[in-house]
C-alpha cells in the first residue's frame, strides 16, 4: 500500500511538472530551435572568420607544402640512385630524410594545433554574437525556450535562417 502511493504520488508530480512546464497560466510555450552547424557554416562572421584564418595561415601552408615536394623530391632521388652509391653513403642519405621528415611532421602538427586553436577562438566570437541574436529574437518574440543541437526538430518551429538573417545584417554594419 505504501508503495502504491509513492508510484501514486511520482506519478502525480511528473503530471503536474508537465503541466507547468507546457503551459503557463494557459498559455502554450513558445519553443524554437537553432542549428548551430549551419550558423557556422552560411553566416556572414563564420565566412569572415574562416577568410581570415585562411589570410593568416596561407603563408605557413604554402612553406608546408614546399617542404613536403622537396621532401618527397629528395626520397625520389634517394630511391633513383640508390644503386651504386656506398651504404655509408646511403646511410646518410636516409637519416638526412628521416631528420627532415620528422621535422617535416613537427612543424605540420604545430601548425594543425595552431590552425584549430585559433579556428575555435574564431568561431566561439561567432557563437557568442549568435547566441546574443538568439537571446534577442527569444525576447522579442517572446519565446519561452529556444535549443540547440537537437537530434530532430520540426521546421515548423526552426528559426536557424531568422538568426542567420539578422546576424549577417547585424554583421554587415
Amino acid at each position: 500500500m505504501k508503495n502504491t502511493n509513492i508510484f501514486f504520488m511520482r506519478g502525480l508530480a511528473i503530471i503536474l511538472l508537465n503541466c507547468a512546464t507546457f503551459s503557463t497560466w494557459g498559455q502554450e510555450a513558445r519553443i524554437a530551435a537553432v542549428n548551430s552547424d549551419k550558423i557556422l557554416r552560411e553566416s556572414l562572421p563564420a565566412k569572415a572568420a574562416q577568410s581570415k584564418l585562411e589570410i593568416e595561415f596561407s603563408k605557413r601552408d604554402h612553406d608546408l607544402q614546399n617542404i613536403a615536394a622537396n621532401l618527397k623530391s629528395k626520397s625520389n632521388d634517394i630511391d633513383k640512385k640508390f644503386t651504386g652509391i656506398s651504404d655509408a653513403e646511403n646511410f646518410r642519405r636516409q637519416k638526412e630524410l628521416d631528420t627532415l621528415n620528422t621535422e617535416f611532421q613537427r612543424k605540420q602538427r604545430e601548425f594543425r594545433e595552431e590552425l584549430n586553436q585559433r579556428r575555435n577562438q574564431e568561431l566561439a566570437v561567432v557563437l557568442e554574437r549568435a547566441n546574443k541574436v538568439i537571446k534577442q529574437i527569444a525576447e522579442t518574440e517572446k519565446y519561452d525556450l529556444i535549443v540547440q543541437e537537437a537530434v530532430y526538430v520540426n521546421p515548423r518551429i526552426d528559426i536557424t535562417d531568422k538568426v542567420l538573417k539578422k546576424l549577417n545584417s547585424d554583421g554587415a554594419k
